[in-house]
Parts: structure tokens; C-alpha cells; sequence
């Protein structure tokens, strides 16, 4: 638990009773809190407003403002249990759960440059700006990113390969040579299919590219580069939903980075695939 909730915890028997109801309702609901005003809060609690300012200072914060501030700083990434089944245990409204899913993404988003090294992205940029032809691979929700990644890459004009077939990937490595990347998509790093496809690139002399969670993973070991997310799901979980986020965040930068390297070779192309696509409106 954060600093700010454990003081919260541990003072709830010495506030006022209305001031208590503000706690235990923060305590409860903390990824909904950032997003309300004193009179949200007010009503969901049931108490009033000027008792949201008395709590704020009861636990040493001068405003209702500043009070949001520190608790979006202190809710911990370890908290974010959205995805795990403790969710099960609660019932919250369709509309109290998309705003959990909108502030639990937005976290993790923020969280990302805390767990990217700079060298390592610097990295990956300069060996794809090199590169002939580039292989994208990840399992479930990873094959996500991954397909969004063939999807950008390709309109920059490089040979782009992704497939849900481990056998055709295997197939296709081969092909690879010391200028091409293969990019190893997976939040847990510890994926079978993708582990051995990343050490049968490498054989090849491609260049391993590993987008995988911060907490060091048998392919955080094996990749050549290691562009780390953070960890912001439990690996046993009902869907990847915050740790997709950060991928796709990393993906796109990248794309962006080689978008601005390339420059004027490319945007032709763009202006071309898109008048198109407007011709062939219906």
C-alpha cells in the first residue's frame, strides 16, 4: 500500500465520522478518486464537501487539489490489480470500471519512461534505421503490438514479416541476415515460442530486439536490445490491458523516431497510398 493510503489507514480511528466515510471510500475506490471533484466525491461518500477540505487536513494536506496530486503520485503500480481476479470481488458500476481502466492506463503509460532506458531506445532506433527487413512476434495479448508494429513499419517501406504461426516464422528466419531485427514481444519473457524464435534469429545474426516487462526475464538475457516496460500486471491475469498499452507506446515511438529519420523519402509514398484510398470510397 501507498504512503498516503497507509496514512489514511492508520488515522481512520481518530477522524470525525463523516471524515472516516471520506477514508474507507478512498481506501476502497483510490484509481477513481484523481478523476473527481469535491462534489463527486462528496456524494459518492455521503458526506459533505466541507468535510472533504477537513479530511484533506486532518492527514497534514491543505487542499482537495493537492490531496489528488499526492494520491495519483502514491497509487503504487503494484495496486493496479484491474486484470487479476481479485476484480471479481467487487461490484463496481460499467462506468466506475472505465474509468478504473482509463486511469490504470494512463498510469501505466507514465510509468513507461521510468522503466525504458534511453541507450537502449537510442539503440534500437540507429540499428532500424540500418535495417532490410524486420520480424515481429508475440503470443496473446503481445500479438498485439505485434501486428500493430508490421502494420506501421510496413508503410515506412521496410520488409515486414509477423504471423501467429510459429512454424511459418520458422520457416522464414532463415532469410534474415545481420541487417535485419527481430523483435521479441512478451510481457512475462518467460514465452516458449518466443524465446526459441529470438535464439534461432540471433543464430541467423539478426538483431534481437526485446520489448518485455523491467523485472530481468530470460529474454531480458538473451536479447541484444531491451526496451523494458513496467511491470504493471500479475502474469495470471483475465486479459492484458495495461501492459498492452506500454508496448504499443514503445511501438509507436519507434515508428515515429524512423518516421522523422526518413523524412521526405517517405511521405510521397504516404500522399500516394492515401489519394488511393479516397478514390476508392464508396
Amino acid at each position: 500500500m501507498s504512503s498516503l493510503l497507509s496514512r489514511i489507514e492508520q488515522n481512520l480511528n481518530r477522524l470525525s465520522e463523516a471524515e472516516r466515510k471520506i477514508g474507507e471510500y478512498i481506501l476502497e475506490h483510490p484509481e477513481l478518486v484523481p478523476n473527481m471533484t469535491t462534489k463527486d466525491l462528496s456524494k459518492n461518500s455521503g458526506v459533505s464537501e466541507s468535510s472533504i477540505v477537513r479530511f484533506c487536513k486532518s492527514i497534514g494536506i491543505g487542499s482537495f487539489k493537492s490531496f489528488k496530486l499526492e494520491l495519483v503520485k502514491d497509487i503504487t503500480l503494484t495496486g493496479m490489480n484491474l486484470t487479476d481476479f481479485d476484480i471479481l470481488q467487487k461490484r463496481d458500476e460499467p462506468y466506475d470500471l472505465f474509468q478504473k481502466v482509463t486511469y490504470v492506463n494512463k498510469a501505466a503509460i507514465e510509468a513507461t519512461p521510468a522503466s525504458l532506458d534511453r541507450k537502449e531506445f537510442e539503440k534500437a532506433v540507429e540499428i532500424l534505421s540500418h535495417a532490410d527487413k524486420l520480424m515481429f512476434y508475440g503470443v496473446g495479448g503481445s500479438s498485439t503490438a505485434a501486428i500493430d508494429a508490421y502494420y506501421k513499419f510496413t508503410k515506412l517501406g521496410y520488409q515486414c514479416t509477423t504471423n501467429h504461426d510459429f512454424h511459418f516464422l520458422l520457416s522464414a528466419i532463415p532469410y534474415l541476415t545481420e541487417q535485419s531485427v527481430f523483435f521479441a514481444i512478451s510481457m512475462s519473457g518467460k514465452t516458449k515460442d518466443v524465446l526459441e524464435l529470438s535464439r534461432f534469429a540471433k543464430s541467423q545474426g539478426a538483431t534481437v530486439i526485446a520489448i518485455t516487462n523491467i523485472d530481468k526475464s530470460p529474454l531480458y538475457k538473451e536479447a541484444d536490445i531491451r526496451l523494458c516496460t513496467p511491470v504493471v500486471e500479475q502474469d495470471f491475469r483475465i486479459g492484458s490491458i495495461p501492459s498492452r498499452m506500454t508496448q504499443l507506446t514503445i511501438i509507436d515511438s519507434l515508428y515515429l523516431s524512423i518516421f522523422h529519420s526518413k523524412g521526405e523519402k517517405v511521405i510521397d509514398k504516404y500522399h500516394k497510398a492515401r489519394n488511393e484510398v479516397i478514390r476508392l470510397r464508396r
